[in-house]
């Protein structure tokens, strides 16, 4: 096999050359207890929160043709919602749906509040009330969406159907401590109608009919209910709106379930792996679990009892891949290529801030040369669809982790050496903006199974990007 060679270096880098400098020190490390135990003990984070808390669990009610298929599709990235789980006509609350495509949620599926005469009003109040009664997070619900067309009253539309004004006043209590956003579909055919109307600013005009049509008239009947709102369109140009509907639920998750004893939420975190719209959440995401035990372990105790940092940087990798979600079965991003190719991508960090590291081999699997006029076009356009602000915040997070391992065990500059900590960081920095990179560039590909030459591609434009030169610049 050949691995990257690289000008500028400190020491040597070869495929376990690296890791190799961060093994144990004799010093830190007693030989006896680095025996003792396998990389195999050390578990990854994810696994723990996960085995807590496997999928999100959502509740969308809404009528037939109101849009809650494309809604799916769009916020989970996945192609089938409409024939695995929407049949025309038939909805059965009580059905778990989960997508081969998207495992990390489970949908439960309500088509409204018809008929009139409440029947259907009584099973979802009794399917919300079953699931608050169940002891294990992961069988609760984690979030509703309430689902209503926009209606235009001009053509005789109407918001709200019998049995929906009938829960609305009468049942909304069974929502409490329920994240629940009330969600309003079909925007652009708000927006076509203010056009119509020749109104100036469509935007502010749509926002102004939404208040008087749609929130008001749910607050007078849900009155003192917690509820959030969100209008949304399947357009393409609008997905502003769907994502702030991600953040909303996101958000309002995260303040329902909180921490438990100082550790992230397995909800939040699983919310955030099953939402496949917004990469600043997965980044979030990623250092959010990271801190749990890894990444604070290092800050105020180095070495990682009874295991080397190669062991430890091992399950970090897994930890943030698994963050990203990405459709990955044949664990492309969790093989040995790709660790190899970001272990000596680390390695640029020894070269100046304006040079351009040179990748001249690499493991025989995973040839980048057919990749390079791809990654070229994509590089000039990594400061529009990666905001450089993005990188500051990872940069600063390593460079402020740093900063404190220094302060509360300045012993360990020592014992492992300032180049190994900060290899270490930027071994992270790396990894999440590659994922970052590879999530946009498969952000319109639904469910379709993650590709090598996809992964080589966001490798290729972040080592030849002006945004790795600046990350590791801050690192150092």
């Amino acid at each position: 096999m050949y691995y990257p060679s690289y000008q500028h270096r400190s020491f040597r880098l070869c495929a376990t050359g690296w890791l190799s400098h961060l093994a144990c020190h004799p010093a830190v490390f007693p030989a006896s207890s680095v025996a003792s135990r396998g990389a195999n003990g050390l578990r990854p984070t994810t696994e723990e929160l996960l085995n807590e808390c496997p999928r999100f669990r959502i509740l969308v009610i809404g009528q037939s043709g109101v849009g809650k298929s494309t809604l799916i599709n769009r916020a989970f990235g996945i192609e089938q919602a409409s024939a695995e789980f929407f049949e025309p006509g038939k909805a059965d609350i009580e059905k778990e749906l989960i997508s081969q495509e998207n495992d990390r949620f489970v949908l439960h599926d309500s088509k409204g509040f018809e008929p009139a005469d409440g029947v259907n009003c009584d099973d979802v109040k009794l399917f919300i009330e079953n699931r608050k009664k169940r002891e294990l997070v992961k069988d609760q619900l984690h979030a509703v969406w309430l689902c209503f067309r926009i209606p235009i009253t001009d053509h005789g539309d109407r918001l709200l159907e019998d049995g929906a004004e009938t829960f609305l006043k009468e049942d909304t209590s069974v929502l409490q401590n329920i994240p629940t956003i009330v969600v309003f579909t079909k925007y652009d055919k708000l927006l076509t109608y203010m056009a119509m109307q020749r109104k100036t600013d469509l935007d502010a005009a749509a926002q102004e009919y939404l208040r008087e049509h749609c929130i008001q008239p749910i607050q007078n009947f849900a009155k003192d209910a917690k509820l959030s709102y969100v209008a949304v369109s399947s357009n393409p140009r609008l997905a502003q709106r769907r994502n702030q509907l991600i953040e909303l639920t996101y958000e309002k998750v995260t303040e329902t379930f909180g921490s438990q004893l100082g550790t992230p939420s397995p909800v939040s975190v699983v919310t955030l792996m099953a939402q496949r719209t917004l990469p600043h959440l997965k980044i979030e995401g990623s250092i959010t679990v990271g801190k749990q035990r890894y990444w604070r372990t290092l800050a105020s105790n180095p070495n990682f009892p009874g295991y080397t940092i190669q062991e430890c940087l091992r399950v970090i990798h897994t930890d943030i891949i698994s963050v990203w979600n990405f459709k990955d079965p044949r664990g492309h991003l969790d093989g040995e290529p790709f660790r190899e190719l970001m272990v000596n991508l680390v390695g640029t960090i020894d070269e100046p801030a304006t040079g351009s590291a040179r990748l001249a081999r690499i493991t025989a699997s995973w040839h980048l040369k057919c990749v390079s006029r791809s990654a070229a076009r994509i590089v000039p356009l990594l400061p529009i669809i990666l905001p450089f602000a993005a990188g500051l915040v990872l940069a600063q997070w390593a460079y402020e982790t740093y900063e404190r391992i220094c302060l509360v065990v300045p012993w360990v500059t020592f014992s492992l050496g300032t180049t190994c900590i900060k290899r270490f960081m930027a071994y992270i920095v790396d990894l999440i903006h590659v994922l970052e990179i590879l999530f946009t560039l498969t952000a319109n590909h639904g469910g379709e199974e993650l590709k090598r030459r996809a992964i080589k591609l966001a490798f290729k434009a972040y080592h030849d990007s002006e945004m790795r030169r600046n990350a590791h610049a801050q690192i150092k």
